[in-house]
């Protein structure tokens, strides 16, 4: 987007709200036992978001706790630096910011480790009171996850209350982003997830983990479970993505849908980190700028794309003028579209296979 905002416009274009933690990761691969050495960089499901999107020239702002600590100062500065409001986090002077270790491996990898080093972080102290609405509520899309949900009891009662209906609320987007491992009981906590899902406008969720989460297998058996959302983006991994966006005046009945499948496209794989929150930077970009359900999914699919092809969890996105090229390509050549290192840069050439 560009120029300036018309004037009746909200302050920002997206909120995010989330934990973002300092992350180390091993300084070559194995086990994180072996790993002599870590470097510091930083992660966090929603953070992720606002970045991206911030790098893309949207308007961004990400909420928070962190500790009045080092860490804390890194992720703010960190975060600031890619254009992202940060005047809503607060810093808690009784908590610690969050860290963790992980490999660099796929997390559905047997060789996939994570460390994490969170519990009674400053993060987990958010609620509906340490966390007031009008900071959260000043954007046009509210961007949310189910991993705030399983941090604490408060941080589950405040993703209930901004999910739960309100008059004049903002868009309200959900990233599912089941983790197991976050919940004391994993089946309650996809109960939960899918209870939160059922109050949002547009919903993001693998296959994968609808799978893990509800039981339910394929994109159509989703839908079914999730009726509710206006949008549900059903994530398949290599494989691409399916919308699902009820017809207009429509109930939330499956089969009162507009349909929308996209395949991603060929991409090497740097490492496979961070590229579920890029894909939901692109489609709410897209979605911000009015375009229809294939190029949401196609910006969605190149935001992701810059993740993977570098070896953090942040990628630079392509400028819009370079994705919007590549997004208006034909179904036969989006279909030969094949993305290495670098293929963001305007003065790339980008393979076709």
């Amino acid at each position: 987007m560009t120029g300036a905002p018309p004037v009746d416009a909200p302050p920002v274009d997206v909120v995010c709200l989330g934990e973002s933690m300092v992350t180390f990761l091993p300084s070559r691969p194995g086990r994180l036992a072996d790993a002599p050495s870590f470097a510091r960089t930083i992660g966090g499901a929603e953070s992720n978001v606002a970045c991206a999107l911030a790098a893309a020239g949207h308007r961004a702002k990400w909420v928070s706790r962190l500790g009045r600590d080092g860490f804390g100062d890194h992720l703010v500065e960190t975060i600031a630096a890619y254009g992202v409001d940060v005047s809503a986090v607060g810093r808690d002077a009784d908590r610690p910011t969050g860290i963790y270790f992980r490999t660099a491996t796929d997390r559905a990898t047997a060789g996939h480790e994570v460390a994490y080093y969170r519990a009674g972080s400053a993060a987990s102290a958010m609620s509906p009171t340490t966390v007031p609405y009008d900071s959260v509520a000043d954007g046009r899309v509210l961007h949310l996850s189910g991993i705030t949900a399983a941090l604490s009891d408060d941080c589950l009662a405040l993703t209930r209350s901004l999910t739960a209906p309100r008059a004049g609320r903002p868009l309200v987007s959900f990233d599912v982003n089941f983790r197991a491992g976050l919940w004391r009981d994993a089946a309650a906590g996809g109960h939960v997830l899918l209870e939160l899902a059922r109050g949002a406008d547009v919903v993001f969720v693998g296959e994968d983990e609808a799978e893990e989460a509800w039981g339910v297998c394929g994109a159509a058996a989703v839908r079914a479970a999730l009726p509710e959302p206006g949008v549900l983006v059903v994530k398949r991994g290599g494989a691409g993505a399916v919308v699902f966006e009820r017809c207009a005046g429509s109930s939330p009945t499956p089969g009162q849908d507009l349909v929308t499948t996209v395949p991603a496209p060929t991409v090497d794989v740097v490492a496979p980190v961070g590229a579920g929150d890029a894909f939901a930077a692109g489609f709410l970009s897209a979605t911000l700028r009015g375009l229809d359900a294939t190029a949401r999914i196609r910006h969605g699919h190149l935001m992701a794309a810059a993740a993977l092809t570098v070896p953090g969890d942040l990628g630079a996105p392509a400028r819009t003028a370079h994705a919007d090229r590549l997004v208006a390509l034909d179904d036969e050549g989006w279909g030969r579209l094949h993305l290495g290192p670098g293929w963001t840069g305007d003065d790339q050439e980008v393979r076709t296979s």
